[in-house]
């Protein structure tokens, strides 16, 4: 039986594109870790996916995972089945911006079971305003 792990993620830039951090809280049973990263140069929605490659790759084994994110972005392409349409299209169409990061997502959770939960941002989940706080955190410790 697979472990069931909760993830939850989220991305912040100051500007868009500017400076970006991104945050990922794993919780399994009574453990949690928190990560963080940092780009010089992004966008909101690049961080808010580079939080979800980030959190994935943290997983040592195949697990039963519910993520939660603010972005509506990254929950409905796989609620709504976007990505789906995407993947039969070859991401053709000229829309569908950040290929490369929709690419990796795929990668990453391949071996696991993912249900995917929209939170709303900044407001009463405190997992959400943790990985809220980290992002921002990782954006100001490197612009000083």
């Amino acid at each position: 039986m697979k472990k069931k792990v909760q993830i939850y993620t989220d991305g912040a830039c100051s500007g868009n594109p500017g400076p970006g951090g991104w945050a990922a809280i794993l919780i399994y049973g009574e453990h949690s870790k928190e990560l963080s990263g940092y780009e010089p140069e992004t966008t909101n929605n690049r961080m808010e996916m580079t939080a979800v490659i980030n959190g994935f790759q943290a997983l040592k084994e195949p697990c039963q995972v519910t993520l939660f994110s603010d972005s509506q972005l990254v929950v409905q392409a796989f609620n709504s089945g976007w990505i789906s349409n995407w993947l039969k299209t070859g991401f053709k169409g000229g829309k569908v911006k950040n290929i490369d990061l929709w690419q990796e997502i795929l990668r990453v959770i391949a071996p696991h079971q993912v249900q995917w939960v929209w939170v709303k941002g900044h407001q009463d989940n405190p997992l959400n305003n943790r990985c809220d706080e980290l992002a921002r955190k990782a954006i100001a410790d490197n612009n000083n």
